[in-house]
């Protein structure tokens, strides 16, 4: 008995969405590759498919990449820095590969074209002439895209896990230090290279470049707690792209913040969206 072609899509769309949110950084872009290539594998005869899984990875990954270049052109005129899209603990359909919003920041900093090859190869974990038919390059080329890609990505692996306990004290406390502004408290949570990066969409104020530097950091967050303690609300911790990270709100909108942390302390990657 021949396969229910509409079974071997169900069957494959969770890992076809997880593909387009890990290449696009946006679920709802991910899901809108997924239905283009959905329309698609209805209008094709299946018959003539051998491999209906390489089938629907070549379309998403072919349509992904043919968005990425208006994607990219729409980001150069983004308002401030741009982050992927957060995924919180019930996302958990889309985070089965582990990778954590510090490495989906370094995916960014590649080309389209690497990020394919990064993600199809190592994190997918399909055979490289595979890779190569899909993105449309010789072996050798991709081989190279996905090493360039891979020596990239390294240097931005997380250095240390705590444990969920741990972690949500030491986002509590981050918080309390930000709202009240002590500085004391604040050095003792943050990295002396710590980083601020900030996305709000053009729809709530955020900071257009990252904010280097724990003075430079202590000092802002003062000048916040000063203007907006009364306004400083904690709503709930979460785990957010992997990362130990909580939801807040200040007048306004919940919004989430993601830390990076290392040997028990914020690392300095501080992600606000």
């Amino acid at each position: 008995m021949r396969p229910d072609p509409v079974e071997i899509f169900k069957a494959q769309r969770p890992r076809l969405l997880r593909l387009g949110y890990r290449m696009l950084g946006s679920r709802a872009e991910a899901e809108d590759a997924v239905q283009e290539a959905w329309l698609r594998w209805q209008s094709i005869n299946h018959d003539e498919i051998a491999e209906p899984a390489a089938w629907l990875t070549r379309t998403v990954t072919r349509l992904c990449l043919d968005h990425m270049k208006s994607a990219r052109a729409r980001r150069e005129i983004y308002p401030g820095t741009w982050l992927p899209e957060p995924l919180l603990e019930e996302d958990d359909d889309l985070r089965e590969d582990n990778l954590t919003l510090t490495l989906m920041m370094a995916l960014e900093r590649l080309s389209p074209l690497e990020r394919a090859a990064f993600l199809l190869h190592d994190v997918f974990g399909h055979p490289l002439n595979e890779v190569a038919e899909t993105i449309g390059r010789a072996p050798a080329a991709t081989r190279q895209l996905a090493s360039r890609a891979r020596a990239h990505v390294r240097l931005d692996r997380p250095r240390y896990t705590v444990h969920k306990e741990a972690a949500e004290e030491l986002t509590k406390a981050f918080f309390d230090a930000c709202r009240s502004g002590e500085a004391s408290r604040l050095a003792v949570l943050l990295a002396e290279d710590a980083v601020l990066y900030s996305d709000g969409g053009g729809k709530v104020f955020s900071f257009p470049n990252a904010i280097r530097g724990s003075d430079r950091l202590i000092r802002l967050f003062q000048s916040l707690s000063r203007k907006y303690s009364a306004q400083m609300e904690y709503l709930a911790p979460a785990t957010i792209d992997g990362l130990p990270g909580f939801i807040s709100r200040i007048d306004g909108p919940p919004q989430t913040t993601t830390l990076e942390i290392v040997e028990g302390t914020d690392r300095g990657d501080l992600h606000h969206a």
